[in-house]
């Protein structure tokens, strides 16, 4: 186990991961289907982005819905009550309406009744910015228990029309339960967090909101839906997330071979590929899902330590590195021993 003061001398307690959970809707779109309805190919989009079937959110399906059975989930895994958590944190850029917040929404569902909720906003770096604001909450005092939540209806704002975009996103929530220690090597090692708002062009929905407001006509009517600069944002997040683990790697004096396992963002298989090729990860010591799911954003991070720890890839005393790139523009990392 590792327990390094450089990183954690100024914190009271550590930050655990005490929980994890996931949910996705049971409805499937698969590479074939896209072949109905846009010029395209399995062969085509699995080759660019390794991505096979995404989830769709159906009638009654909503951010709200997802987050709190990802939360529900995540509760029973750490054996807690959800009176017992102090802050709730939605990471979304598809929340359930414009206000309340979606993590209010998310407490009443899930009976966190002391619980205090707020949203944030970085799109798909937003799971690793909340695990980062928990880490302070927790490791300073201010709250013992807080659920971290990545979820996203990216289906409601996906332009179906356009053949480049429409197949890279899906839905789904995952949830993290984070608890506070006093003792013990174990818990959040590290986070950091970077954004550059001169990238905003790059990976953007413009409508609806005050620039674009729902008042007044769209110059276009697509505007409402994502829109991403594919190369720009390939060439971007390879460097960026090679530097987040280069600085994660140092400021907790470890090595490659320590970290147990790489978990990216799923954005784009290969994208994680030429991140995995240039810091000399084995494949065994990268997960990838994206096949299952797609691009899910802010979810995409929480779905797979999920499911990495359900299957076994990861166990208590792992070290595992989280690293994110997306919208904003955003970035940023956390180091976990589990």
């Amino acid at each position: 186990m590792v327990n390094n003061p450089k990183v954690q001398s100024a914190a009271r307690y550590r930050a655990l991961v005490a929980g994890t959970g996931a949910a996705v809707p049971e409805k499937i779109l698969s590479n074939e289907d896209f072949t109905k309805f846009v010029e395209t190919s399995d062969e085509w989009i699995t080759t660019r982005t390794g991505i096979k079937n995404r989830h769709i959110a159906g009638d009654g399906e909503t951010t709200a819905t997802l987050a709190a059975e990802a939360a529900r989930r995540a509760l029973a895994d750490a054996k807690m009550d959800a009176s017992e958590i102090e802050l709730i944190i939605t990471a979304t850029i598809t929340p359930e309406m414009v206000f309340p917040a979606t993590a209010c929404f998310v407490q009443e569902m899930i009976g966190a009744v002391n619980a205090w909720a707020f949203d944030l906003s970085a799109a798909c770096s937003g799971f690793v910015y909340g695990l980062s604001i928990a880490q302070q909450f927790v490791s300073s005092g201010r709250c013992k228990s807080a659920l971290v939540i990545g979820a996203e209806t990216l289906s409601r704002i996906t332009d179906y029309t356009d053949r480049g975009s429409c197949i890279l996103f899906g839905d789904g929530a995952g949830a993290v339960i984070i608890k506070a220690a006093e003792t013990g090597s174990m818990g959040i090692m590290y986070s950091t967090s970077f954004s550059d708002g001169k990238g905003w062009t790059a990976l953007k929905c413009q409508a609806y909101g005050s620039r674009n407001p729902i008042s007044k006509p769209l110059d276009d009517p697509k505007k409402v839906f994502m829109n991403i600069q594919g190369r720009e944002i390939y060439q971007l997040a390879v460097r960026r997330i090679v530097e987040l683990v280069n600085e994660c790697l140092d400021k907790c004096s470890l090595s490659i071979d320590q970290i147990k396992m790489f978990i990216p963002h799923q954005m784009n298989a290969r994208i994680i590929e030429s991140v995995g090729k240039r810091l000399n990860f084995t494949d065994d010591q990268i997960f990838i899902n994206i096949e299952k799911y797609g691009n899910t954003s802010s979810a995409s991070i929480p779905i797979a330590l999920d499911e990495c720890r359900r299957i076994g890839k990861i166990k208590t005393g792992d070290i595992i590195l989280l690293a994110s790139f997306g919208g904003g523009l955003t970035w940023g990392a956390n180091v976990i021993q589990l």
